[in-house]
Parts: structure tokens; C-alpha cells; sequence
């Protein structure tokens, strides 16, 4: 039996040597169990299943746990039912920590063995309730922030081979491995440092923007590729990369079927800010496009046997003598540091939204209180190693504010509740801009109002319709009405100037025509008439890196030299390029889906020696 330094949670025998406890013929080490029973100790899970008279193999099976901790997690499922723990935890007004948009519960993503209990939720949510789990009280989240330069000179201590290594398990991601396992890649690996994949695709609300599209066609929609492409460069003020946002218009209808032909349907359409035409395609019924997509990704991971490790982190590029990438140090949360040499390497790491002192370094005109709807995984990693082996940046100060996070929470209010009817307001109760315009303008006019905040006014059609509302609503952050009087009272806006300015709005819209702001689609339809009325109120925050690292039309990153760098590939927010200064809603999904299947094309091929 060999020792691992690393294995916090490992099996009896394991704990036994770690804490220099006695082994029964079977494993068990009596003295661990009591040492949890005490104290400190007591408060943790290992404490709370010793009092029980449960052994170490309660847990744990064998004398190691994979990075991943399926054995653990299924071992939890054997006495704890998801369903029943979910019943268990319903209470009216406040979420559920088993119930999750991040997918099937993973139990030690919160609860853990050895030393406090953290919920996962609580690394992007404020929630008062999760505060004091019951193995957890007062227990903080650790940051994910780490000086990457520690491991310049890292020795690993074991090494694996592999076809394909991804990294990152957001939309770009998945999609790179998908494609690639469809060319033929038999070997590939991919690996996530969070505790549950997705990444910051997951967390997409509106939609995917694509011309051209069948969906569109069905609905009477006037779009193609050139208006699609012609927006997207005026969005991004036209410091884009021509010849990405071609790309990402061309071949954007093809990504909507590459995903309906594998059952993941976009068919619903709606009209995001900056496009000239409805292209935001989510899926049927109005829900979230992340939590969808991701769902899709996960499934599709299992049937295909992805090799999908979580908790593991990458910590550094490794390259030869002619500057090739031939793989990467990995940090697993339990097997250590090791080696994985690839033939090609696809970076999918995400963008910096949630790393702070990067953005101040970029940006110092962003405040620091400034808040962020990005996971917290969204340090830059994949950048800052990449940079280190002369990967080229691009339009590295881009940072884009969203307008409208729910204020209380990391969820962005999607433009589609705008696109169905919803009216901008301040605390005045006044409209102040139109209310699908690009989101750099409408950032700062929102930063502009009194406390720096904006409300979004809908009815009850909008509320039906549009479910991407629903967050607010279970978050408990929604006021309501039965009249616009009412609503203002509840939610602190002037009474006489909200009844006023709905009025003014529902004439412009009967008219179809918005002299004051030129809202753009307005009609009868979209009217603010059915009580009850709702108010949510809005601010902006942190949301997408528009910089990365520079690569070509093939997905490969680029070195400083103006050369690919061989066997490096790269997709979705680690790259820069396509969005220029301001990324309209609906592009960044199209972007993570259209570039990550050219990524899984390019490494294949090269794998391949097609």
C-alpha cells in the first residue's frame, strides 16, 4: 500500500497512516473515527458518521480517491437520497442547496470529511440561509486565486500519455472534445478545476446568435450572415478581427444543427441589443441556455465516455526545444502533480472576470466594489500560462460590464426579458435609454442613475413567457403589484412618475414607433397591461473578457512573433479577438460552440495527420 501525501479523503488503511491510528483485520482504524468525535473535529462529517458508530469505509472504498471523488460521492448516495434530501431541504422563499442549476448534486462539492463543510453555492451567492449548514457554520469559500509562477519549476511525479488534452469544461470546451472524438481521436482527457464542470457557459441566460436559421425561417425572420456580421463589427465599435466574426456569422446556422442533430434544439428566437434582427436562439419555452447546454454537455460526456476529471488544475505548458506544446502540469486535488504529454492541447479555460487583481492591473478605472457575474474559477489561468510560453494577447483592457445583475445575486437578468417587453426605469420611476442597446452604453447610463441601480418593469405575460424571470422569483428578489402604484411602493420608485411613463410606453407601442429612445421591435405586443406588475431591480457588473489570447482562423494561439504556436489551440473567452470593444448578448455562445468545434477540427487533424 503506497502513501499519498495528498489524500486528505482516503481510505482507512490510508487514514491510519496519516494519523498513526491502529488497522482491524478489516480496514478500520478505531482511533481516527474517535479522534473526529471530539472537539473541533466533532463538527465535521467524519465526527457526525463516528458518533454514529460508522467506520472509515462507510465512505471510503480502496486506499485512494480519484481527484474527481466519484467513489466518495457514490458511496454518499448508497444512505443519503438526492430526491429525498431535496424534500428534505424545500423551504418556501429560499433556495434549495439540493437543487441546482449546475446539474445532478455532487455531494462532497459541498460537504466534505475532513475539515468544514462549504456550500458551493456560496462561491457566487449570498445566501443568508447557507451560512449555517448544519457541518459547515461560518466556514468561507476559498478563493481561487493562485501565483501560477510557484510551479515554474515544479517537478511532477508521475506522467501519462494521451491523444488530446482539453482544458476547461465550459461550452468550448466540451464541444472541442466532442468534435475531435467524432474525427477519430480515441485518447483524450479532459480536465476541470472546479468541483463541477460548465464553467462560466452554465451560467449563460439569453441565447446563441446565429443567422440564417431554420427556427428564424419558420418565425418570418429577414436574416443572414452578412447582417449578423456586419452588427457584431459595429457592436464591437469595429476593432474586431474580420476574419473571426466572419467566421463566427457563416458558420453559426451550422453550430445551431451540429447541436439540434445531437439533441440539444435551439428553436426558441428572441432579439438581443445591437442585432438588426431576432437571432438569440435558447431553447424551447424561453429557459436558460447554459443551464441547458450544460446538462446536454454532461450527458453527452457520459454516453461518450469522456475522460473528465474535476478538481484539476492546470499549472503549467510544457513545451520542447522548437517551441512545440507537448503537453501540461496538472495539480489534482489528490493525486498531486502530474505530467499529462498530449500530441495537441485545446485551452478552454475561460476569461478573468473573477480575478480581481488582474482586472485592476488591466483596468484600475473599474472600481474594486464592483461585482462580478462570472464563477469563480474565471481567474485567467489559461492566459497567464500561455503568455508565459509567448503567446500574443489581444485587446487585453476589453473588459464588458453587463447592466443587468440582479442586484443580491451573480445572476444576469438575459436580454430576452427586455426583448419580450420589459421597461427600463430609474428610481424616479423615469425610462432613461432604450432598453436594447449594446451593454457598454447601457452599463454606463445605468451606473448614471441614483444609487447606481435600474429597475426592469414587465407584467404578468413577460413573467409567463420568459422564463428566464424565474431566478429572480426563487431568489426572492422580485417585487410585485397589483397596480403600477403598488409595484413603485414596493420596490422605491416615485409612484406618479412610473404610471406616468408606463402609459407614455404603452402609447409608443401601440403606435410601433419610440421617439424618445427608439426601442427597436416596439409593438402592441410587448405593452406593460397585465397585472400583476413586477419590478427587478438591476446593476452592472463584471461579465465578459473581450481580450484573450490571440489565435487564427485554425483555433491555433498565436505567438508574440505573429506564428502559431504548434500543438496549442484555444476557444472560447481565454481568446481574444472576435468581440472587439463590446460583445453583444447571444454572441458568446455562438462563439464557444462555433470555435470550439474548429478547435476540436484543427487538433484532430493534426493528431491525425490528415
Amino acid at each position: 500500500m503506497r502513501k499519498n501525501r495528498f489524500a486528505l479523503l482516503a481510505g482507512a488503511a490510508l487514514m491510519a497512516m496519516t494519523f498513526g491510528a491502529s488497522v482491524s483485520a478489516a480496514g478500520f482504524a478505531p482511533d481516527v473515527v474517535k479522534s473526529y468525535s471530539q472537539g473541533e473535529k466533532a463538527s465535521y462529517l467524519a465526527g457526525a458518521h463516528g458518533k454514529m458508530g460508522l467506520n472509515c469505509e462507510t465512505c471510503h472504498v480502496g486506499d485512494k480517491v480519484s481527484d474527481s471523488e466519484t467513489e466518495i460521492n457514490a458511496k454518499c448516495t448508497t444512505c443519503h437520497n438526492p430526491a429525498d434530501l431535496a424534500k428534505k431541504t424545500e423551504k418556501e422563499g429560499l433556495p434549495n442547496p439540493h437543487k441546482s442549476h449546475l446539474g445532478d448534486v455532487q455531494c462532497t462539492a459541498c460537504h466534505s470529511g475532513h475539515n468544514q463543510s462549504v456550500a458551493y453555492c456560496s462561491n457566487c451567492h449570498d445566501f443568508p440561509s447557507l451560512k449555517d449548514m448544519k457541518y459547515g457554520k461560518g466556514a468561507k469559500v476559498a478563493s481561487q486565486y493562485e501565483d501560477l509562477s510557484a510551479y515554474d519549476n515544479a517537478k511532477p511525479e508521475r506522467t501519462e500519455t494521451t491523444d488530446l488534452l482539453v482544458v476547461g469544461s465550459g461550452a468550448a470546451g466540451f464541444v472541442a472534445a466532442f468534435t475531435a472524438q467524432e474525427a477519430g481521436v480515441k485518447n483524450i482527457v479532459m480536465v476541470e478545476k472546479m468541483a463541477v464542470p460548465g464553467g462560466n457557459s452554465q451560467l449563460a441566460a439569453g441565447g446563441m446568435n446565429a443567422a440564417g436559421t431554420r427556427f428564424q425561417k419558420a418565425k418570418n425572420i429577414n436574416d443572414n450572415p452578412d447582417m449578423m456580421f456586419k452588427d457584431t463589427m459595429k457592436g464591437g465599435k469595429n476593432v474586431s478581427n474580420p476574419a473571426l466574426v466572419k467566421i463566427l456569422a457563416e458558420r453559426s446556422n451550422e453550430s445551431i444543427e451540429w447541436l439540434a442533430k445531437r439533441g440539444a434544439e435551439l428553436s426558441h428566437v428572441g432579439l438581443g441589443g445591437g442585432a438588426s434582427a431576432a437571432r438569440m436562439h435558447g431553447p424551447a419555452g424561453g429557459v436558460f441556455v447554459g443551464p441547458y447546454l450544460s446538462k446536454f454537455f454532461r450527458e453527452h460526456a457520459k454516453e461518450t465516455k469522456l475522460d473528465l476529471r474535476l478538481n484539476s488544475k492546470l499549472v503549467k505548458l510544457y513545451t520542447d526545444d522548437k517551441g512545440t506544446v507537448t503537453g501540461a502540469l496538472i495539480k489534482g486535488k489528490h493525486t498531486g502533480l502530474y505530467r499529462i504529454n498530449a500530441k495537441a492541447v485545446v485551452l478552454a479555460t475561460g476569461g478573468i472576470g473573477a480575478n480581481s487583481k488582474l482586472v485592476q492591473s488591466l483596468r484600475p478605472d473599474i472600481s474594486a466594489d464592483v461585482k462580478t457575474s462570472n464563477q469563480p474559477g474565471s481567474q485567467g489561468d489559461g492566459m497567464v500560462l500561455a503568455q508565459k510560453i509567448g503567446a500574443e494577447v489581444v485587446d487585453a483592457k476589453e473588459i464588458q460590464l453587463n447592466p443587468t445583475l440582479l442586484v443580491g445575486s451573480p445572476v444576469i437578468i438575459s436580454e430576452t426579458v427586455r426583448g419580450a417587453g420589459a421597461v427600463f426605469v430609474n428610481r424616479e420611476g423615469k425610462r432613461f435609454i432604450s432598453e436594447l442597446t449594446t451593454r457598454d452604453v447601457t452599463s454606463a447610463a445605468v451606473s448614471k442613475q441614483t444609487g447606481g441601480t435600474a429597475f426592469e418593469i414587465f407584467d404578468d405575460k413577460v413573467r409567463k413567457s420568459v422564463k428566464q424571470t424565474g431566478a429572480a422569483f426563487e431568489l426572492g428578489l422580485a417585487k410585485e403589484g397589483k397596480t403600477l402604484a403598488e409595484l413603485a411602493k414596493n420596490a422605491g420608485i416615485d409612484p406618479k412618475n412610473l404610471e406616468a411613463t408606463i402609459a407614455q410606453y404603452n402609447k409608443y407601442a401601440d403606435a410601433g414607433k419610440d421617439p424618445d429612445f427608439n426601442r427597436p421591435g416596439i409593438n402592441a405586443k410587448i405593452k406593460v397591461d397585465t397585472p400583476p406588475f413586477y419590478a427587478i431591480e438591476i446593476t452592472p457588473a463584471i461579465h465578459y473578457y473581450m481580450g484573450g489570447l490571440k489565435f487564427d482562423e485554425q483555433t491555433r494561439v498565436v505567438n508574440k512573433s505573429g506564428k502559431p504556436i504548434e500543438g496549442l489551440y484555444a476557444a472560447g473567452e481565454v481568446t481574444g479577438g472576435v468581440h472587439g470593444k463590446n460583445r453583444l448578448g447571444g454572441n458568446s455562445i455562438s462563439e464557444t460552440i462555433t470555435f470550439g468545434r474548429i478547435a476540436g477540427e484543427s487538433a484532430a487533424a493534426r493528431i491525425l495527420g490528415k
